[in-house]
Formats: C-alpha cells, structure tokens, sequence
C-alpha cells in the first residue's frame, strides 16, 4: 500500500515537472545570485584538499544546496544506512524530475578513536550528520551537469577572492582562525602551503585555506590528517635521509681505509672526517 503511494507521488511529481521544466538560463542566475549574495557564502562554496602534492577543489556542501533549490523539480534525501561500532554510513538519493535521472551515493566514516574507541553517542550523530551532507553533496553533482554549473563558478570564486577587506588583514584572520580556533602550529600551516614566511600568503592561497576549513567543518577532511601528519612525514623522511647520507660518508671513508687509499683527513680507526690539518696550518701561517 505505502509503496503504491509512493510510486503515485513521484508520478505527480514527475507530470508537474514535465509540464513546467526548468528555465536553464533562469537557473543559473538564480544560483549565481544566491552563492555570491555575499562575500562570506561565496566562500563557503568551496573546498579544497592536498593529496599526494596535488591540490583537490572541488564544490562544498553548501554550494551543492544552493544548486539544488535553484535547479528546482529535484528529489533529494540522506540517511544513515548503516553502524557497526566501526563505521557509520550515509546514503543520499538524488532524482531529477525531468530527465527521470536518480542517483544514489553512500558514504563511509569512521566512528572509533585511533585506539579502538567508539565514539559517544553525541560524536556518532555529529559524524553521520558529517556523512549524510556528503552524500547529499556528492548525489546533487552527480545528477546535476558540471558544464551546466561551471559557468557560475568562476563568478562565484572572483567574488570569493574579493577585496572587501585588504589582503594584510586577510592574511591574520585566517592565521588567527587556524592556530587559534582550529589549534594549527604555524610551522604545519606554512609546510602545507610550501612557504616560508607570512608574507608569501596571497589572496589565492588565503582562499585556499578558507576553502581547506570548509573541508574541515563538513568533515571531508581533519586538521591532523591535511596538516600535522604531512608535516611529520616530512620531518622524519628528512632525517631519515640525513642519517642515510652520514653512514654512506662513512662507509665510503671505510672502503678507502681499507684498501690503503684513505685521504689524509680521514680517522683510519673510525673513518670520519676530520678538518685538513695542512689547511689549518696555512690559516695559522698566515
């Protein structure tokens, strides 16, 4: 019985949006109107990732909601399928109207500590709330062309990069958001962008990090897992490195020793390299 309600639904739905279709050109005026309406959700409309030295942009969850109120004769909906103490996952449906297209998607998060630990019963509603606005990010997109919506999106992005404030003021509230309210060392934040110091932080790397926070909220992403462990991984991949080239020095010094070739600066019992002696005394002549 519920089913054949359903199924009599849908098939209202599908008749009225036959009979008023989408104005596609309408469409993307009103997605364009919404998303830069100001300069703070054209920020949110974004989020960006690095992954093995790539960087990931891609369309936020608020962006894929304001697609899909403006698309209009849209079906959409989340849920948590699924919790087996480990994983909780999350299904979103998407279905267009007009073209008859539907889309499902499932998405996939972790609910235990690094030790084993389940969540609380707050954490695993705050992850699969996390989850299901990914899902219902990832169906939207998934339904709704990208050559439809690229077109607003570059519009979006200027208004985002915009100069309602200057970029100095810019650069210290988004340092003040991320070691501050997010707990980020500075050191993790500038091996993330690759600079060296504050002031090779420029507008686009300034969106890049609002993007990359927006990545964080809607839990695409962790502040551990994009900026503390890359930096770690670096750290002990270098020292690893120099550790590597001190014992081929040594080897090397070693090998000369052995066969009688050892350079006059090397210690014939421990083959490390001492100052040249005959270097020092010229210095000391002079």
């Amino acid at each position: 019985m519920l089913q054949a309600i359903d199924r009599a639904e849908i098939d209202i739905q599908i008749s009225t949006a036959k009979k008023y279709p989408r104005d596609i050109q309408a469409t993307l005026n009103k997605i364009a109107t919404y998303a830069t309406m100001d300069k703070e959700t054209a920020e949110d409309c974004f989020y960006v990732l690095r992954r093995g030295g790539e960087v990931i942009e891609g369309l936020s969850v608020r962006m894929a909601e304001i697609i899909a109120g403006a698309w209009g004769n849209l079906r959409v909906a989340s849920r948590i399928i699924g919790n087996d103490g480990r994983m909780i996952t999350a299904q979103a449906v998407c279905h267009d109207l007009e073209t008859n297209l539907a889309v499902s998607k499932e998405v996939k998060r972790r609910i235990t500590t690094k030790d084993g630990r389940t969540f609380s019963e707050d954490m695993q509603v705050v992850t699969g709330n996390a989850a299901s606005s990914i899902a219902f990010r990832n169906a939207v997109l998934a339904v709704i062309p990208k050559a439809v919506t690229k077109r607003v999106i570059s519009e979006v992005k200027r208004v985002a990069l915009g100069q309602s404030i200057d970029l100095e003021t810019s650069r210290q509230n988004i340092l003040k958001y991320f070691t501050g309210t997010l707990g980020v060392k500075q050191e993790y934040l500038f091996h993330y962008l690759g600079i060296k110091d504050i002031s090779e932080i420029d507008k686009e790397k300034v969106f890049e990090l609002r993007a990359t926070a927006n990545a964080i909220k809607e839990g695409t992403t962790t502040v551990k897992e994009t900026f503390e462990k890359p930096y770690l991984e670096a750290q002990q991949q270098a020292e690893a490195e120099k550790k590597s080239t001190k014992a081929q020095d040594k080897a090397a010094a070693a090998i000369a020793a052995a066969t009688n070739k050892a350079p006059k600066n090397v210690d014939q019992e421990t083959g490390e390299i001492k100052e040249n002696e005959n270097k020092t005394t010229r210095q000391q002549t002079k």
